[in-house]
């Protein structure tokens, strides 16, 4: 019913750049906000940065001045700017959707994770 779906992960050089898109489609009514996540080998996957409707935005510590989130919400589309990329950025990326969607003739909440992309960032 919501498909989440990233591109643009990649290997790249310790202080290159990559830039991840994410998009969501099917029958949502409304997303609230879209976010990054990531999840190294053998690590808990934890938060990069998520961005609100309104245009809230929050950035995990280790990513505030290199990592950019960005979001059209005309096309539910959500952007993760990654410059100055560190191994320790090595891991896969995950978006995620949060709002609501239609099921059948109801709405029910939407928590959608699209299926990971991974960066490589070699030193």
């Amino acid at each position: 019913q919501v498909q989440v779906v990233e591109s643009g992960g990649g290997l790249v050089q310790a202080g290159g750049s990559l830039r991840l898109s994410c998009a969501a489609s099917g029958s949502i009514i409304s997303i609230n906000s879209m976010g990054w996540y990531r999840q190294a080998p053998g690590k808990q996957r934890e938060l990069v940065a998520v961005i609100t409707s309104g245009g809230s935005i929050n950035y995990t510590d280790s990513v505030k001045g290199r990592f950019t989130i960005s979001r059209d919400n005309a096309k539910n589309t959500v952007y993760l700017q990654m410059n100055s990329l560190k191994p320790e950025d090595t891991a896969v990326y995950y978006c995620n959707a949060l709002g609501t969607y239609y099921s059948g003739d109801y709405s029910e909440k939407l928590d959608s994770w699209g299926q990971g992309t991974q960066v490589t960032v070699s030193s």
